[in-house]
């Protein structure tokens, strides 16, 4: 065991678990009073719980199991190698949306049928509910409502959930599998089954694939933060915009190509770029060594 760890693995997975029951409890009681007073108060009530759920354990947590370099073994650190890897990594958000929309059809047009009807129909009703909920908070005509859904749906959940996903379940899947492309399956898998959104889990997972990768090859989850960011960031300037009426885009079919062959492409420049800044971070740390 590092010496860097108080506990071992059994106790440091009940600790977490602990301090996400405690803190997400916490989370529900405060944002529960922001729930009815209208939409800013709905959107501060999510952005509160998110804080609550995603951002407060992971962080208490690596305190309490780490003697010491808590932020620095969470991920907070300065990426290992050129800082515009970074930068290649928020371009591979534009590249691989033709992927990732190919992968929403795909997943939108999966049926059960059978005796798992009436589950399907239970799954597609949570996913309506979902998409509503959503829409209607996206849909704003202000600044001050973009910046508000930007801090909310972008930012927050960014931090958060990489902190989460990456920094505490890839990092820890990493020291016990020992094999960093089954831990940033495993934990892209599970970053996407947490949203229980059955028709969203392909894509979603696809994502987390995505920000796996580019945090494990730059070492920092500055990477995956500024990636994440701009995935949903994207999203939200995409139905400001769209609202205002100052551009006439679906912002659900954006990234979408007529043409399969478009989209094979995509896969094949985000691989090919996911691959290169695999091969750079290797070579960089050879000539180090």
């Amino acid at each position: 065991m590092s010496e860097h760890l108080r506990y071992h693995t059994g106790k440091r997975i009940l600790i977490f678990l602990i301090i996400l029951l405690i803190s997400g409890l916490v989370g529900v009681a405060i944002s529960a009073a922001f729930m009815f007073a209208g939409d800013t108060g709905m959107k501060i009530a999510q952005g509160l719980s998110s804080i609550f759920m995603f951002v407060v354990p992971p962080i208490v947590y690596y305190y309490v199991t780490r003697m010491k370099h808590q932020m620095y073994d969470l991920g907070f650190r300065k990426p290992a190698n050129p800082w515009w890897l970074l930068l290649i990594g928020v371009v591979l958000m534009f590249i691989s949306l033709p992927v990732t929309n190919q992968l929403t059809r795909w997943n939108e047009a999966m049926s059960f049928g059978g005796v798992f009807e009436k589950l399907e129909e239970y799954l597609k009703m949570l996913e309506e509910t979902a998409a509503a909920t959503t829409e209607k908070m996206l849909n704003v005509d202000t600044i001050g409502g973009l910046l508000l859904n930007l801090l909310v749906i972008a930012l927050i959940p960014a931090v958060g959930e990489e902190l989460t996903f990456r920094g505490v379940l890839q990092q820890g899947l990493m020291r016990r599998v020992k094999s960093p492309h089954v831990a940033i399956l495993l934990s892209a898998a599970i970053f996407s089954f947490i949203h229980f959104q059955f028709y969203g889990f392909l894509p979603r997972m696809f994502l987390g694939i995505l920000l796996g990768y580019m945090f494990y090859i730059t070492g920092s989850l500055w990477t995956s933060i500024a990636m994440h960011f701009v995935n949903n960031g994207t999203a939200v300037v995409l139905y400001y915009l769209n609202y205002k009426g100052i551009i006439d885009i679906d912002p659900e079919h954006f990234g979408e190509m007529q043409y399969s062959w478009l989209t094979t492409i995509s896969f094949m420049v985000t691989a090919a770029l996911i691959g290169w800044c695999w091969w750079k971070a290797e070579n960089d740390a050879k000539k180090i060594r």
